[in-house]
Formats: C-alpha cells, sequence, structure tokens
C-alpha cells in the first residue's frame, strides 16, 4: 500500500506520476525476483485520462478505470475486478475515523503523511 499526499485543489490525473513511481514491488508466490508493476490498477473516473491508459499499457498494466459520463467513446472494462475497488473506499473511512487524519491538523505534507501511515498501522495491527 502506498499513500501519496496531494494538495487539496489539484486534480488526480497530477498526482498519478507520483503515485505510479512510489508504488512498491509486488511479491511473486514462489520463487523468483519481485514484479515490478501490478497486472490491474482499479481507479474511479477521476483517474480517466488518454495519458494515464497510455503509461499504464506501456508498462503491461490493465486499466480498470470506468470512462466519464460526457465521453465519446467508451471502452470496456472488467465490472466484476471494479466492484473490489469498495476494499479501497472502507479503508479511506477507516482512516479517517482517526480524528488527526480526518481533520488533518497538521499543516505540512511529511507530518500528515506519517499520521496516515501510523493510522495505516494501528489497523493493520487490530
Amino acid at each position: 500500500m502506498q499513500f501519496v499526499v496531494l494538495p487539496g485543489q489539484s486534480h488526480d490525473v497530477t498526482g498519478f506520476g507520483k503515485l505510479n513511481q512510489a508504488a512498491p514491488r509486488i511479491k511473486r508466490r514462489g520463487r523468483g525476483r519481485p514484479k515490478q508493476r501490478p497486472r490491474y490498477l482499479v481507479g474511479d473516473t477521476g483517474y480517466d485520462a488518454d495519458s494515464i491508459r497510455r503509461t499504464l499499457r506501456r508498462q503491461h498494466t490493465t486499466p480498470v478505470i470506468p470512462k466519464r459520463k460526457n465521453a465519446k467513446r467508451k471502452p470496456r472494462f472488467n465490472r466484476g475486478l471494479y466492484r473490489e475497488r469498495n476494499r479501497i473506499e472502507r479503508l479511506i473511512n477507516r482512516l479517517k475515523q482517526a480524528r488527526r487524519v480526518a481533520t488533518r491538523y497538521e499543516k505540512r505534507a511529511e507530518n500528515y503523511h506519517a499520521m496516515l501511515t501510523i493510522a495505516a498501522i494501528l489497523i493493520w495491527l487490530k
């Protein structure tokens, strides 16, 4: 799991580059080197941009991102895999139960990132 803190007024597409570079390596089930990239990337319509889709295809990652309602061309996507995105939404709701994360008392991004990491560790330990 990886967190990237962005300014509140910025769009999701602008932070995709940081998030993509910060993605951790994925361990293989058996022996061998860890994979560099995941097989699928599940995102909401905020990540619906042609540049993101091109980047993911170059990395041999299948984008599972629905198109916006006003899009002219709507490619098919795996609806069953997209429904698994609710796990991410539930995690965000659990993280927001930590008061410091929900209200963002910290003014510096580094401090907020640290509190987010601590809250995720506490959820993982429960």
